[in-house]
């Protein structure tokens, strides 16, 4: 079963004060290229994702998008006890020593004392992202499952559309062998003429030499070594089409193959017929190809 290159999956979770949303796209690409966009305090979540993504993708512009956000709480924050006692003990000394002078000093509020540096510390599991990255880990392999699930999916579709062109394929393969086989008989009629004509118009010409270069004419006109090989890629097309694992470059070579021959079978036609045929096999193949740069 071939994939597509083309996929994309999205979710949502949340662990604690943390939730997230996941997004996961890929288009076609010549290799593996991976985009993540992760926060840099996760550690070692990249690391991992991109593993994951490397062992079950063959070829694709992958882009990876983890959007994260954190609700605050009081349990978020606690107070610095030691740094509030201290702060305390600084504002009855500096009131003692004001009322000596003769000074009052006007009445502290918390919020003042509160907002001093070091007074209120994070709390103790704000800063570790250890079970965050582990449960995220975990969640991120239920994501990859939708991604790939689309694009065997996409990848099903694809098949069907490339199975339906090289059958379209292999029936004008099939219709330039027979007109070929009709042109052949026909040729050979005029090559007998041709031949009788030369000879009486070439006095001193050596008949033997003059029969070799129609029969080089005859074998340069004839195509039959293009049916057989479009035949032959057809059913290597069909194999590729049974495989597991990505078979998208080999299947994009064998589209420029088929152009090949089509574009020979051109060429050497002379005859309409035979030339629609040919153009219209170009036609197909330039169809599949589009197609063909989809798979994996």
């Amino acid at each position: 079963m071939i994939k597509s290159m083309t996929g994309f999956a999205s979710g949502k979770g949340e662990h604690g004060p943390h939730s997230w949303g996941w997004e996961l796209r890929s288009v076609n690409g010549k290799g593996l290229d991976l985009r993540l966009r992760v926060p840099d305090w996760l550690t070692g979540l990249e690391a991992a994702l991109r593993s994951d993504l490397s062992k079950t993708l063959g070829r694709g512009n992958v882009i990876l998008s983890l959007r994260l956000s954190r609700e605050e709480s009081s349990q978020d924050i606690k107070l610095n006890v030691p740094a509030m006692e201290a702060a305390l003990d600084a504002l009855v000394a500096a009131e003692a020593m004001a009322s000596k002078r003769g000074l009052s000093l006007a009445q502290s509020k918390a919020s003042e004392l509160l907002s001093l540096k070091g007074m209120i510390e994070a709390g103790p599991d704000v800063d570790d992202a250890g079970p965050l990255v582990e449960f995220l880990k975990s969640d991120f392999s239920a994501l990859l499952s939708d991604f790939l699930e689309m694009r065997r999916t996409e990848g099903l579709a694809l098949e069907a559309i490339i199975r339906d062109q090289l059958e379209s394929i292999e029936n004008l393969t099939q219709r330039a062998a027979a007109l070929a086989e009709k042109r052949r008989q026909e040729m050979r009629q005029a090559l007998r003429e041709n031949l009788a004509r030369v000879l009486d118009n070439s006095h001193g010409a050596d008949p033997d030499r003059v029969a070799q270069e129609l029969a080089l004419i005859s074998v340069k006109a004839d195509i039959t070594e293009e049916i057989d090989r479009l035949a032959a890629h057809v059913s290597t097309a069909r194999g590729l089409l049974q495989q597991d694992g990505p078979v998208g470059r080999k299947l994009d070579f064998l589209t420029q193959e088929f152009n090949r021959e089509a574009n020979t079978l051109c060429s050497k036609s002379q005859n309409a017929d035979l030339t629609s045929v040919g153009l219209e096999l170009k036609a197909v193949i330039d169809q599949m190809r589009e197609q063909v740069q989809n798979v994996e």
